[in-house]
């Protein structure tokens, strides 16, 4: 009877009633704030100044481009520079982009993909202020940083200060990878970091001027609006496709891992509305069931590898990225489970033949994985071999972060 009579005043406790304690209420998140949201922190600075923006699509406040937004709130915009893929990301990966004039807004826009790689001493006479904002997507061989740090050296060689409005890494709890080569430095990787690096574009910014990376070692002037209520280990789904092959959520998680495809002898989905979430080959035909057709797609390939031809291999677009997060590793496994399934496996890493962005060697960073992957060897003896430099990072990148 007494452990009934306790049991029911237990019970009691949680049930709704007068002599019932109430239910604490659960705090909702605050919701994540991008830098270029909190124009509050940063308009103040802009006014009665001439501005440059490095823009793309994915600078934006809310649906509004910034460009749009700071121009109505009087802001002077006297012109945008624009990355790979261009200002309004309509150019094909690797396609050089030309200077225009942008029809919606009549201010100049000046491709830093193009005739030159960085503004130059004319391009930036008449510039105040100087605005980095892209979405970046946290890997190495992602070419967004790649043009942060020559505009950090424009801006450090004209005497310019550099604001930088920061957004969240959707990949940003991912740190994996190989560090790089140094001998393998190249466009599609460019400094010591491992392929998934695991920092915001502020905290890449101040890594690259706390280590030396830029030319002759010069630091920018920055100022960097964080990203509001944000932890690198959080969810983050981006509002505008950061380029034109990376057009789905499935596509920018699975990319630390499948980016690694550009640099073998197999079609990665490009020519396909879903690149970087299918791997195949007309070769795997009788190896894999699932099959696909690349076309040429304006914008995004115009002339993919095997362009017109059924390809065979692996189906990643309803893959559970949920088992990324957990592991904290890129997936190394259809790596090795393509190159085993392979009938051909001498052309397997000839990039030369796939007329993609480079071969294995730059995107992964080193020389040793594409032996290690004919040799067949384990994933545990392939990880161990990215040691210790992957943990001698993961300790340096923690005197650069903004967020925890």
């Amino acid at each position: 009877m007494k452990v009934f009579f306790t049991l029911f005043m237990v019970w009691s406790l949680f049930v709704p009633g007068k002599n019932s304690f109430p239910v604490p209420a659960v705090a909702k998140a605050a919701p994540i704030k991008t830098g270029a949201e909190q124009t509050e922190k940063y308009l103040p600075y802009l006014k009665g100044k001439r501005v440059a923006i490095l823009a793309n699509p994915t600078t934006v406040i809310g649906k509004t481009h910034l460009v749009d937004s700071l121009s109505r709130l009087g802001i002077t915009i006297v012109k945008v520079f624009g990355p790979e893929h261009g200002f309004r990301g309509n150019a094909s990966a690797g396609v050089v982009v030309g200077d225009e004039t942008d029809p919606a807004t009549g201010i100049r826009v000046i491709s830093l993909y193009g005739k030159k790689n960085k503004p130059s001493k004319e391009d930036l006479a008449d510039v105040d202020i100087m605005i980095y904002d892209l979405q970046d997507v946290g890997c190495r061989f992602y070419t967004n940083i790649n043009a942060l740090s020559r505009l950090m050296e424009a801006c450090y060689e004209n005497n310019k200060e550099l604001l930088i409005l920061d957004r969240p890494n959707p990949n940003g709890y991912l740190i994996d990878g190989p560090i790089l080569d140094m001998k393998f430095k190249s466009g599609i990787g460019m400094f010591p970091l491992p392929m998934s690096h695991g920092l915001t574009v502020g905290e890449f910014a101040m890594m690259a001027n706390g280590e030396g990376w830029l030319a002759n070692k010069v630091k920018c002037k920055l100022k960097i609006i964080p990203v509001a209520n944000y932890t690198h280990d959080m969810a983050y789904t981006l509002p505008v496709s950061p380029s034109p092959n990376l057009n789905t959520q499935q596509a920018v998680m699975l990319y630390p891992s499948t980016c690694l495809f550009e640099g073998t002898y197999l079609n990665h989905g490009r020519g396909t509305l879903f690149p970087f979430t299918v791997i195949g080959s007309p070769e795997l035909k009788g190896k894999y069931e699932f099959s696909y057709t690349p076309t040429s797609i304006k914008g995004m390939a115009e002339t993919p590898l095997f362009m017109n031809q059924v390809c065979y291999g692996l189906d990643l677009r309803n893959y559970d990225v949920e088992q990324l997060r957990k592991s904290k590793q890129v997936n190394l496994k259809w790596m090795m489970e393509l190159y085993q399934a392979s009938p051909y496996k001498e052309k397997f890493f000839d990039s030369s033949l796939s007329r993609e962005m480079g071969v294995i060697e730059r995107l992964a960073g080193n020389a040793l994985f594409r032996k290690q992957i004919i040799a067949g060897a384990s994933e545990k003896e392939i990880r161990q071999s990215w040691e210790p430099g992957l943990s001698q990072y993961k300790l340096m990148r923690k005197k650069y972060l903004l967020y925890p």
